[in-house]
């Protein structure tokens, strides 16, 4: 089984892998960004510029879709759920196609 931080399993493709690595980055990515949201950063710092960068395209369209919970923005969590959903089905097909 594929674990968020565990790893991808011994039989694991090489796409599988890649796959996986590309999902661990970019859900921690998006956990930085949602911590570093907490705190008064500013945006201008290069911090701030790769983690924007990096997470915008992606929670971008969950903004619109997700409601905000009065303060709360759970679009980062909405995101890496959908984002490990699809992670986990991409990866079960390479392993199956065997690539």
């Amino acid at each position: 089984m594929f674990g968020l931080f565990g790893g991808a399993p011994d039989d694991a493709t090489a796409g599988a892998q890649i796959v996986w690595l590309f999902t661990l980055v970019i859900t921690l990515a998006i956990i930085g960004r949602a911590l570093l949201s907490w705190f008064q950063l500013d945006p201008s710092s290069p911090i701030a510029q790769v983690l924007n960068s990096i997470t915008d395209p992606i929670l971008e369209p969950f903004r619109r879709i997700v409601p905000r919970l009065g303060m709360l923005d759970i679009s980062p969590m909405v995101a890496i759920i959908v984002i490990q959903i699809a992670s986990r089905a991409i990866q079960d097909l390479l392993i199956e196609q065997g690539i």
